[in-house]
């Protein structure tokens, strides 16, 4: 009885050793080795895993990259630091900014006429749904402050019923450009010195019943751009930051004064040069 008991667990034992060795053999030979890049690169990406890349999370991000299925300058919150420092970890050069943020392409606020004083939640998409809102130009600011509340940097504030980015504290995450129920705010190139505060296709009478100090498309900008970065399509100019050099003649000819400095809390761009 001991001989068959004592020669079943030799035969279990033997089976383990062998099947153990198999095991060990395999793992070695389909071994996945992992990309010590994918670490670093971890260690540089900000944690926020808000998507904004186009990716489900940072570490989805860094495994994209390790993979070539990516590029370096695709997160919005870590921004042109956190490039840099993966462009050099790919050993990829990177040459240009590539941070962005976003700005509100309005400027109307207290300077709109009003249809009707809204009474009801503060949310745009709420008051969206009473005639378009209470203000009278459909390409304008509702200035309740859906965008505020959706920042989680505080970049947004309200300022004379409009809202206005800080580009110093904008990470361009898009969440402000998916809760604008107007579709008004746009990413910018951080390191951009113009930018035209309206989204009004509307033209003189027209424009100026709804808004005392919307875009005309007089097309003078257009005319006085000495690099040709600024085209007036649909009565609505439009700035080529490719081409733009932040030279201010725009600005200085614009009979709205609406072509502002981004990075000066909406101050007009000629008070900017002036002082």
């Amino acid at each position: 009885m001991w001989t068959t008991v004592l020669f079943a667990g030799g035969i279990v034992g033997a089976l383990g050793l062998v099947f153990g060795g198999i095991l060990a053999v395999a793992s070695r030979v389909f071994a996945v080795q992992e990309d010590l890049r994918l670490g670093r690169i971890a260690e540089f990406l900000p944690g926020a895993n808000c998507g904004a890349c186009g990716h489900a999370g940072c570490q989805a991000y860094a495994q994209a990259l390790v993979n070539g299925k990516a590029e370096p300058d695709e997160c919005p919150v870590g921004g042109e630091a956190v490039a840099k420092d993966i462009a050099a970890i790919m050993g990829i050069e990177l040459t240009k900014n590539t941070r962005m943020s976003a700005f509100v392409r309005c400027s109307g606020g207290t300077h709109a006429t009003k249809k009707y004083d809204y009474i009801g939640i503060n949310d745009c998409h709420a008051a969206m749904k009473l005639g378009g809102g209470p203000t009278e130009c459909e390409f304008g600011c509702l200035g309740l402050g859906s965008c505020v509340s959706s920042c989680r940097f505080g970049a947004i504030s309200m300022i004379d019923g409009v809202a206005v980015v800080d580009h110093n504290l904008c990470t361009g995450c898009l969440k402000c450009i998916k809760t604008c129920p107007k579709h008004i705010i746009h990413l910018v190139p951080y390191y951009a010195d113009v930018n035209i505060a309206c989204s009004s296709h509307n033209r003189g009478a027209a424009l100026r019943s709804v808004c005392n100090i919307g875009c005309l498309g007089c097309h003078i900008c257009e005319k006085v751009c000495p690099h040709d970065a600024i085209t007036v399509t649909d009565n609505l100019a439009e700035i080529d930051f490719v081409k733009c050099t932040g030279c201010g003649e725009c600005a200085t000819r614009c009979p709205r004064g609406l072509i502002h400095d981004a990075h000066l809390d909406r101050s007009p761009l000629t008070v900017a040069k002036s002082s």
